[in-house]
């Protein structure tokens, strides 16, 4: 464990060389990544949410592409397409941008909702569907997904069975002022992400993500999540709670949080330390709690405080 623990340490320290004072939303994203989620980082523009997205991909020694979304692409830019060889009288498959191990969706809600759509299969199933024929996309496979927020002009909210597909919503937030001087001078010459070699080969990480998965989570502690789940779906402030999709998320998180910690078994902390994470960005709010402000994540964090913590853990 303590070897698996070093791996994930050596991403985040690498990561940390690039993006200041951010370890925190680091170890998050590495968190998803061993246990083959997705992630969707929302923030003001200008924040770092590119560079963090991109530090990650070059962290790990994976095939990487970038998708610029924007309101004229299109799905088959990003699933393929299909094209008649004339020479050999079939039709033969061209590959879109998302046959690789790592993608940045920059951007995300910047696009039409149809484009947006076509993500939905190969976030789920690792696959495409093109004229009828499946196409698997490399394993690993992760979805680093950036957007602005819903305020800003031109951008389409993603629909909820989007949002569902990303284990972790991660905000990053503005840097303090000793953290912006030092950006100042790390920024001075050159962007230092050009110097980032990969920490982690391919065959290290699957062995990492399989590790995740053998985490023991104790029967108590599942049911706690269950609760968790269940307390979203029946608060007086929202519309459409978690479904079991985020249940699944959030224990394969906290597999891969213990991991990061160095233990082969989960504790209640993992779960209530990931819970706003990946949980908050599935709420549908009722209007009514929209006029009166109230967030998805303080909801979360209301059921958190409220749901009893399991004493007995085996």
């Amino acid at each position: 464990m303590k070897e698996k623990n070093t791996v994930m340490k050596k991403i985040v320290g690498n990561m940390s060389r690039v993006i200041v004072g951010k370890e925190g939303s680091a170890r998050l994203m590495v968190i998803a990544l061993a246990s083959s989620g997705h992630v969707l980082i929302e923030d003001v523009p200008g924040i770092g949410k590119t560079t963090m997205a991109n530090t990650m991909a070059k962290s790990v020694g994976l095939s990487f592409n970038r998708i610029q979304f924007t309101p004229d692409i299109l799905p088959s830019d990003i699933t393929g397409f299909t094209i008649f060889n004339q020479k050999t009288g079939e039709f033969e498959y061209r590959s879109g941008n998302i046959m690789s191990n790592v993608i940045l969706a920059d951007e995300i809600n910047r696009t039409s909702p149809k484009t947006q759509a076509s993500m939905l299969e190969v976030m789920e199933e690792k696959q495409v569907t093109v004229d009828g024929k499946t196409y698997k996309v490399p394993n690993p496979f992760m979805v680093i997904a950036t957007q602005n927020p819903v305020e800003y002009m031109g951008t389409y909210p993603l629909p909820e069975a989007q949002m569902d597909r990303f284990m972790m919503k991660i905000s990053m937030g503005y840097p303090s002022r000793s953290e912006e001087v030092e950006i100042l001078y790390r920024f001075q010459e050159s962007s230092p992400i050009r110097e980032l070699t990969p920490v982690v080969t391919s065959e290290e990480l699957l062995d990492l993500q399989q590790q995740a998965r053998e985490v023991r989570m104790d029967q108590s502690l599942a049911g706690y999540i269950v609760d968790l789940i269940t307390a979203t779906r029946r608060h007086e402030h929202v519309m459409l709670g978690c479904s079991p999709r985020a249940s699944i998320s959030l224990f394969r998180a906290s597999q891969a949080a213990a991991l990061y910690e160095g233990r082969d078994y989960v504790i209640p902390e993992d779960i209530r330390d990931l819970a706003v994470h990946v949980l908050s960005h599935r709420l549908v709010l009722k209007q009514e709690a929209k006029i009166k402000r109230i967030t998805n994540e303080s909801i979360i964090s209301e059921i958190i405080e409220d749901q009893k913590i399991p004493v007995s853990i085996k």
